[in-house]
């Protein structure tokens, strides 16, 4: 049979197959920028805060490979991806109204944390098939400006997700509340929030049609790229790395009481020993040729990632370390210095969490027009490669900023580089890998690659809290110099990526 090149998609096919993500972001919006808030009012300290985060990555870690695997080899009467997409709304919509009724409850902190194990980990149903359905849908050449209208919706429901309570502060809503309660602005902004993710989410599935799997396997000549056959390499190896990474995370584990470190290290220690075992278990089944099974498939892909993947791997590993940093500090951050208050009950500690909204907007808000002028622009200049490592440096200037600058307004310079770099690591290795990785995968090397995103976050989770309470107690303004230099090495890691890549879509501009 004869292969067709992929139909190209027209303004509006673009903005269907990404207006879900506006939903989505929406969501991850108000948690990133409340989340902080809402736990410190429940009544955790700045020292809880890195491990009742860490929820939102462990999530990630486990749900996105195992919805990447299945994804590939769904197929139903609403497609391959849709049905994900649909799950993983409705969950994080009940998920979102239920997070400001957490104050009524025996256990309030308990119960806001389990919530938000719920709510990421259906965010995350939904949002691991939408970067599989842009390879889907897309012909190469269009998958740069398909990562780049998912990347402007990302960053307008981050948007309208991060000023809710502001906008409703200002339309009179209370913004303060008694000791122990969430004001009416966060009360109001995730019910809203859950409303919009479900409406959005549900707008793509009725707008879009799936390519069946036949309709796939004959555009799958537009990659001239092997599929490799990594699981039955597991076959030939030894069990000797598994032994390392079980001893790599007893090691760990024991070093929490010899060094005294905080006790959420356990979790890394556990990780890299779980890791350990579930690739001897896989190895063994490979051994005995049974290939099949998801635990076989997924650690297989990942011991055999291509070397696109492997170099931009590093990249993702320091950019998502200083997002995370960002996400955690930044309102401690402004409260304290540019606000002057810890106190979660007065009104200046409110209004500076308020003015964390707002910048949280102004960078999302850059991200979104960054995303279809500027990255472009910078893209057919520089290439990919060097786009990407130049706006992770604008990011990195920008967070040094947070550790010298006192005054709000001037604040909002440094979101002008952070939303770009923003912008950047949310469409360029994607754009990247979508072009250079075989389409029967695609789902599952997604998936893999979000590894790289959850494990920095989990180490800051779990490591930054030791670290900042041995050498900067009550200090959580130096977050952001970690922020800054992690950028930094991601931007200079970034300029490897570009031997791996042997051709490119020419027409980035699209």
């Amino acid at each position: 049979m004869q292969a067709s090149p992929k139909p190209r998609q027209s303004f509006w096919g673009l903005w269907n197959i990404s207006f879900g993500f506006f939903g989505i972001q929406i969501g991850f919006a108000l948690q990133n920028s409340n989340m902080s808030r809402v736990f410190q009012t429940l009544g955790a300290s700045m020292d809880d805060l890195p491990a009742l985060w860490v929820a939102a990555p462990l999530t990630g870690l486990i749900v996105q490979p195992i919805i990447g695997h299945l994804s590939d080899r769904t197929w139903s009467r609403l497609g391959r991806r849709r049905p994900y997409f649909l799950t993983g709304a409705v969950f994080a919509s009940i998920a979102l109204f239920l997070m400001p009724l957490a104050p009524g409850f025996g256990a309030p902190l308990l119960f806001a944390a389990t919530l938000l194990w719920l709510l990421d980990a259906s965010l995350n149903i939904s949002m691991e098939p939408f970067r599989a359905f842009v390879g889907d849908m897309l012909h190469v050449d269009q998958h740069a400006a398909g990562y780049a209208v998912q990347t402007a919706f990302i960053g307008m429901g981050a948007v309208i997700g991060s000023i809710f309570p502001w906008v409703l502060e200002h339309l009179g809503v209370a913004n303060v509340a008694a000791p122990g309660a969430l004001p009416d602005t966060v009360r109001w902004s995730f019910w809203a929030g859950a409303v919009a993710l479900f409406g959005a989410v549900l707008w793509t599935v009725v707008t879009t049609r799936e390519y069946s799997p036949d309709e796939q396997a004959a555009f799958a000549v537009e990659k001239a790229i092997p599929t490799e056959q990594p699981v039955r390499a597991l076959a030939a190896k030894s069990y000797l790395s598994c032994l390392l990474w079980i001893v790599a995370g007893t090691v760990v584990a024991l070093g929490v009481a010899e060094f005294g470190l905080e006790k959420e290290v356990y979790l890394l220690g556990g990780l890299l020993a779980a890791y350990g075992v579930l690739s001897a278990l896989a190895i063994s089944l490979a051994k005995q040729g049974r290939t099949n099974g998801m635990l076989t498939q997924i650690v297989g892909d990942f011991s055999g990632m291509p070397d696109v993947m492997k170099r931009l791997a590093l990249v993702q590993f320091f950019s998502w370390s200083a997002l995370f940093i960002m996400w955690i500090n930044t309102t401690p951050v402004v409260t304290q210095y540019v606000f002057g208050s810890t106190d979660t009950a007065s009104a200046a500690y409110n209004e500076g969490a308020n003015w964390v909204n707002v910048l949280f907007t102004v960078y999302n808000g850059v991200a979104a027009v960054a995303a279809l002028a500027l990255l472009p622009l910078l893209s057919r200049r520089f290439g990919q490669v060097m786009t990407h490592s130049i706006s992770l440096t604008l990011g990195a200037v920008g967070f040094l900023m947070f550790v010298f600058v006192r005054n709000a307004e001037a604040l909002l310079v440094a979101e002008i580089g952070i939303g770009i770099a923003w912008a950047s690591i949310l469409a360029m290795p994607y754009a990247i890998l979508a072009s250079n990785l075989p389409q029967a995968k695609l789902g599952i090397y997604m998936g893999l690659f979000n590894i790289f995103i959850v494990v920095p976050q989990l180490i800051v989770a779990t490591v930054m809290g030791s670290i900042m309470k041995a050498f900067f107690p009550a200090e959580p303004v130096w977050t952001m110099l970690f922020a800054a230099a992690s950028w930094i090495v991601a931007a200079l890691a970034m300029l490897r990526v570009a031997a791996a890549v042997p051709q490119m879509p020419k027409r980035e501009s699209e």
